[in-house]
């Protein structure tokens, strides 16, 4: 029903200029009046490199008056042969007027070349150097997080993970929307355009060597597909998916994924918790932003810690992590810590 997703032929396996379009790598953005006067000083450039190849070999040249050039006479010569314009009936034959053609009617050329042949050399130039940084992209990209769907959901994910110190460079995102994907891009981040649910659109995110997989679409059974497909892919990346109904949960879970948020329960029970004691939603709103207040973080165990009580800490832990497991504060279980265990605090945003 869902095409076969164990198929490795189709886009993961296209030329890189192929993927042009569909996989969109940030570049820093820079002022058209820059790109513009870059272009103006590499044809003056090729402009004096051409005179002076003429001027070293001016004995070979000579002019209709019969003279030796100078180097003027070169940069005339250099001119009229870079802008394509030869030699006609009307040619100046004074200094003065080869100066006025110099100085003046080059540069109107080249602007009129500019305007007319500038913007198909930009779109091929800007294809050709996606192509470029496509190759290496998917040469390189290692231990990233892949994010499905820029929607609300995938945006604040994306805010959390760079509050919580993740590079922008560090996330890809796929979606199908391409307005999503401009703001995305306009962001600074890497995105695929396509079908997360296709097995080809999700290697060209490099999911296969991928560290973490975010799952934020509409749809649980989209959800659901997208993290069995991810699974597939990739054994051991770390899947958090969101959906919207509790029902589904066993069905993800089952996919593959590691996490699971129930997004409408999720805001149901704090929308009831507001009514009666609205500062306890602050308090989990402060939690869940890592830029200011308080935050939960995770860390290792010390050595000094091992055997201890993590009730004896300086630091408010939460839990243990013990296994892939959690084990709660106050359980039997947490009440000595192991060598290998990470602890669940809080920590004032900003620290480590």
């Amino acid at each position: 029903m869902f095409g076969d997703t164990r198929n490795p032929v189709g886009l993961s396996s296209s030329p890189d200029y192929a993927l042009v379009g569909l996989l969109r790598i940030p570049a820093a953005q820079s002022s058209p009046w820059v790109s513009l006067t870059r272009r103006v000083l590499f044809a003056i450039l090729l402009l004096f490199t051409a005179a002076t190849v003429v001027y070293i070999g001016r004995h070979g040249y000579r002019d209709n008056t019969g003279d030796e050039l100078s180097f003027l006479d070169a940069m005339y010569y250099a001119t009229v042969s870079l802008s394509t314009t030869g030699y006609g009936d009307i040619a100046p034959v004074t200094p003065s007027a080869r100066l006025v053609n110099i100085i003046v009617i080059t540069p109107l050329r080249v602007l009129f070349l500019i305007v007319l042949v500038g913007t198909t050399l930009g779109v091929l130039t800007e294809r050709s150097r996606q192509a470029f940084k496509i190759q290496r992209w998917r040469h390189t990209v290692r231990n990233h997080t892949v994010v499905v769907g820029y929607g609300t959901k995938g945006r604040t994910a994306i805010d959390a993970m760079v509050g919580d110190g993740v590079q922008l460079s560090d996330i890809v995102v796929v979606d199908t929307d391409p307005i999503a994907l401009e703001a995305a891009a306009a962001a600074g981040l890497v995105t695929v355009h396509g079908s997360a649910t296709k097995s080809d659109v999700l290697r060209l995110t490099g999911v296969q060597r991928a560290s973490a997989v975010v799952v934020a679409t509409n749809r649980d059974d989209t959800a659901v597909l997208v993290t069995l497909t991810a699974r597939e892919l990739n054994k051991t990346a770390k899947i958090s998916v969101a959906i919207r109904e509790a029902e589904n949960t066993h069905l993800v879970r089952q996919s593959g994924a590691d996490s699971v948020v129930v997004s409408s329960e999720t805001a149901g029970r704090l929308l009831g918790i507001a009514t009666t004691t609205p500062t306890v939603v602050e308090m989990m709103e402060d939690l869940l932003t890592p830029e200011e207040g308080f935050a939960v973080a995770e860390r290792e165990v010390e050595p000094g810690e091992v055997g201890g009580s993590p009730r004896h800490l300086s630091d408010i832990v939460l839990g243990v992590v013990r296994n892939g497991a959690l084990i709660r504060v106050g359980e039997p279980e947490s009440d000595a810590l192991e060598a290998g265990d990470k602890l669940l605090y809080i920590r004032r945003a900003g620290s480590k």
